[in-house]
């Protein structure tokens, strides 16, 4: 007969067995468990690795495994402007001043199926932020570009389509305003590994060529480090843009010549990791014009072409990747032409301003009977109107024009189906 003292011992002999079997099976299990867990992922540390992810499974058929839907930044931008200039097509660069035109601009482009570059000018930006603010500093041109920024992060891998954060002309009184959104991306950077802002545009034209390209130097070096692309302007875009009022310049300024081209090619290439296009001024200006008023030379940039390939012996006879400003009211032929010689992103704004606001003028016009006041309409006195002055009713005709006639720049710029 066991006694109680004996039935103790071995009642708790038994429960320290079980405990200890339960934690030899625990610490199997986990370490099973560990063997197939996968590695840990570093973290990267260069910015032409953070800004896209290194994956061979490919988003679009057409386009480098690299390029995603939504933002592109870094090493995925450059391949994407590649597959534009080699499949020789652009991407429309489009000036907005709000999520309506913000929104417009991405609609379009999952309809025309390419790429789409979503512009903030400095005083869009102050718009977004809104007009009554102070903007002394810059603060709401900063404050409302970022913003509008964080919107198409936040929304446009919805579209499916690739999307580029851009910023338009920059003269050098207004770096202040570049010098804040790189400070934004800077810490979107730290944060996430990209930019918050694809490329820049510094528009230092009215300096001299050396002071002109030694700043855009600086910049480059500083957008390097985390795969921002420069967009840089030589000569000078003729018309009147947002702030920027070039109609009475010299002619002769409009249209560059090949050795600055090189110039700025040489100087800028000894940038490691550094990517940038080039506005070269070859006759185009903002705004549009009655035909024959405006004088478009696009063979300056074939001959800047050929000539930077013949200078640094390469075989690639479109060494430069071109933008064209000033495309508003251009004809398909000059566009096409420009294409050839290596254009990859052409700038619109003063024809989508007029779309949106025909959609709304077109809106209003068809109920206008609808629009007089909130009670009382053809149909009954009594009845209200509510549905019909609804702001998003106005705008959101406003957008769907403005998404048509972006299709139609698209065809224009060949840059239809180009993704799958």
């Amino acid at each position: 007969h066991l006694t109680v003292d004996t039935f103790r011992y071995a009642t708790q002999n038994t429960q320290v067995n079980i405990i200890n079997m339960k934690l030899a099976i625990a610490s199997l299990l986990v370490g099973s468990a560990a063997a197939f867990a996968p590695a840990a992922t570093p973290m990267r540390n260069s910015a032409l690795n953070m800004s896209t992810e290194t994956t061979t499974e490919k988003a679009f058929a057409k386009l480098p495994a690299s390029v995603k839907p939504g933002v592109v930044t870094g090493d995925a931008l450059v391949d994407l402007l590649d597959a534009a200039k080699d499949q020789g097509y652009a991407i429309p660069g489009v000036n907005i001043v709000g999520t309506n035109s913000i929104n417009a601009c991405m609609e379009a482009a999952a309809k025309y199926g390419g790429p789409i570059m979503v512009t903030f000018s400095k005083g869009g930006g102050q718009f977004i932020a809104g007009k009554s603010l102070a903007n002394d500093a810059d603060e709401a041109s900063i404050a409302g570009s970022v913003a509008g920024a964080k919107h198409v992060h936040e929304v446009a891998k919805l579209y499916g389509v690739p999307v580029v954060l851009h910023t338009d002309h920059c003269q050098k009184a207004w770096l202040p305003w570049i010098d804040g959104l790189v400070a934004a991306s800077e810490t979107h950077f730290e944060q996430t590994g990209t930019p918050l802002f694809s490329s820049h545009m510094l528009d230092l034209s009215e300096e001299s060529l050396e002071e002109n390209i030694g700043i855009c130097k600086d910049y480059l070096e500083r957008f390097a480090k985390m795969g921002i692309l420069l967009e840089f302007e030589l000569g000078v875009t003729g018309g009147e843009e947002d702030g920027v009022d070039n109609t009475d310049v010299d002619s002769s300024r409009l249209y560059t010549q090949p050795e600055e081209v090189f110039y700025a090619y040489e100087q800028l290439s000894q940038v490691e990791g550094g990517a940038f296009t080039c506005a070269a001024s070859f006759g185009n200006v903002h705004g549009v014009y009655a035909p024959g008023n405006v004088d478009l030379q696009p063979l300056i940039l074939y001959n800047s072409q050929k000539y930077i390939q013949e200078k640094i012996g390469s075989e690639d006879d479109k060494p430069m990747k071109f933008v064209f400003h000033g495309g508003s009211g251009s004809s398909v032929e000059d566009i096409q032409y420009a294409i050839g010689a290596g254009v990859i992103k052409m700038n619109i704004d003063t024809d989508t301003q007029w779309a949106f606001w025909d959609g709304v003028r077109a809106y209003e016009a068809k109920y206008h009977d609808y629009l007089q006041g909130q009670i009382g309409n053809p149909e009954a006195d009594d009845k209200p109107n509510k549905k019909y002055y609804d702001p998003r009713m106005s705008l959101r005709a406003g957008e769907e024009s403005m998404a048509a006639r972006l299709i139609k720049a698209a065809e224009d710029l060949k840059c239809v189906n180009v993704l799958n």
